[in-house]
C-alpha cells in the first residue's frame, strides 16, 4: 500500500494550540500516512512553547519571524521557502489552519502545486473584509483554494454552503481547540505542574480574578487606549483582581504600560506559555479579550467572556450566551463587567451554558473523514 504524504503547516501560537492533537494523531496512522510537520514561524517564541508542551519536533523550520515586517513581505517570504518544502516533500495533502497569513500564502502555494488542502476551522465568517484585518480575506481566500473543509459548527457550515462551496467537501466537527483544552488540562492537574508556576504568586485569595488579554490589529491605538482606561475603573471595585499577560507587539505594550503599570490590583505580566496560560484560565471569573479561541475555550471551563471587538467570527457562542460582545466602548466593558461581578444570576445564565464548539472529539471526526477520503 503507497502511503498518502501528510504536510502539516502553521506559523502562530493559536494554529499550533488547534493543530497539536490532530498532528499526534496523525502520526499514529504511520501505517497510512506519512506525516511531516512545518513550521513559518511567522511567531517564534509563543509557537515554540507549543510545540515543546505538545512534543512535537517540526520537519521543516522556515523561521521568517522578523521586527516589524510587513504582510506583503511576509507573504513572499511565505511562498519563496514554502516552496522549496513542496518540491522536496511532495505532500499528497496539506493541512492549514484558520485565518492567518500562514494558512492563506500556504494554500495558495499548494494549490500552485497542485497539492490538496485541508482547511481546519474552516467557514469563519465576520462578512466585513477589514475585521478582522487581515484574518477575514485570508479565511475567505483559503476557503476558495481548499479541497476539503472541516467546520467547527454547522453555521461555518452554512457560510461556506453560501460561497458555493461543494457540501460533500464540507465536515461540521467541533473545534479542536477543546481537544487541546482536554489534554492540556490534564496534564497541568493530573501531573499536578501547576504548583509550579511563576502565576500562582498573583493568584491571591480574590473571588473576582479578571483575565485580559488582546492582540488585535484593528484595537490599535483608541481600542487599546479604551480598553485600559475601562481596567483602571475596573480596578476600583471590591475585590478585584486583574492579571493582564501583555502582547509583545509594541502597538500594545508601549500604551497599555503606559496607562496601567503600578496601578493598583492591575498585574502587567509577560506573555505566558500555553499550559501556564489554560491554568491562569482556570482560576478565572471573568475574561475580556478580544482573541478567537478563548470565546471557544472559556466556555467549557464554565467562564463568561467579554469580547473586545465590535464584530465575531464566532457567532455562535453570542447566540448560546457564553460570550458578549462589548467592543472598545469604555462604559460598555465596565458595565457589563460590573453586572457579572454583582449580579449573580447573570453571571451563572452565561457560566452554565453548553459550549457550541463542541466537547472534545473533534480531532476524531476529522481523522475518521479524512482516513475515508483518502480511502476512496
Amino acid at each position: 500500500m503507497v502511503k498518502s504524504k501528510i504536510l502539516f503547516v502553521f506559523g502562530t501560537r493559536p494554529e499550533a494550540i488547534k493543530m497539536a492533537p490532530l498532528i499526534i494523531e496523525m502520526k499514529k496512522q504511520s501505517s497510512i500516512f506519512v506525516t511531516k510537520v512545518c513550521v513559518t514561524a511567522q511567531h517564534r517564541q509563543m509557537l515554540d512553547q507549543v510545540l515543546d508542551f505538545f512534543d512535537i519536533s517540526p520537519d521543516y523550520d522556515l523561521d521568517l519571524m522578523k521586527k516589524n515586517q510587513s504582510l506583503s513581505f511576509l507573504t513572499s517570504e511565505i511562498i519563496n521557502n514554502l516552496d522549496l518544502v513542496l518540491l522536496e516533500f511532495l505532500p499528497d495533502y496539506i493541512f492549514v489552519h484558520g485565518d492567518t497569513t500562514t494558512s492563506f500564502v500556504s494554500s495558495l502555494c499548494a494549490y500552485y502545486h497542485n497539492i490538496k488542502i485541508c482547511h481546519i476551522e474552516a467557514g469563519l465568517r465576520t462578512f466585513n473584509k477589514f475585521s478582522p484585518f487581515p484574518e477575514e480575506i485570508n479565511r475567505t481566500l483559503t476557503a476558495k483554494l481548499a479541497d476539503y473543509h472541516f467546520a467547527p459548527t454547522l453555521k461555518a457550515k452554512k457560510n461556506l454552503l453560501k460561497e458555493g462551496i461543494d457540501k460533500e467537501k464540507i465536515k461540521v466537527t467541533g473545534n479542536t481547540v477543546i481537544d487541546a483544552l482536554n489534554i492540556a488540562l490534564s496534564k497541568i492537574y493530573i501531573n499536578r505542574i501547576y504548583k509550579n508556576y511563576n502565576i500562582n504568586k498573583y493568584l491571591n485569595n480574590s473571588e473576582n480574578l479578571i483575565l485580559v488579554t488582546g492582540h488585535r490589529r484593528e484595537n490599535f491605538g483608541d481600542g487599546i487606549k479604551n480598553l485600559c482606561l475601562a481596567l483602571l475603573e475596573i480596578s476600583e471595585l471590591s475585590n478585584v483582581s486583574i492579571i493582564y499577560p501583555v502582547h509583545l507587539n509594541p502597538n500594545v505594550y508601549i500604551p497599555v504600560k503606559k496607562l496601567l503599570k503600578g496601578k493598583k490590583n492591575i498585574h502587567l505580566i509577560e506573555p505566558l506559555n500555553y499550559p501556564e496560560f489554560v491554568y491562569l484560565m482556570s482560576k478565572s471569573k471573568i475574561i475580556i479579550t478580544d482573541s478567537g479561541g478563548i470565546q471557544e475555550e472559556a466556555p467549557s471551563l464554565g467562564i463568561p467572556v467579554l469580547v473586545t471587538r465590535n464584530t465575531t467570527e464566532r457567532p455562535e457562542g453570542i447566540e448560546a450566551g457564553t460570550v458578549i460582545l462589548v467592543g472598545t466602548e469604555k462604559q460598555k466593558i465596565v458595565s457589563f463587567t460590573t453586572k457579572l461581578l454583582k449580579n449573580k444570576k447573570f453571571y451563572e445564565d452565561m457560566s452554565l451554558q453548553k459550549n457550541p464548539y463542541g466537547d472534545g472529539d473533534a480531532v476524531k471526526k476529522i481523522l475518521k473523514h479524512f482516513i475515508n477520503l483518502v480511502k476512496s
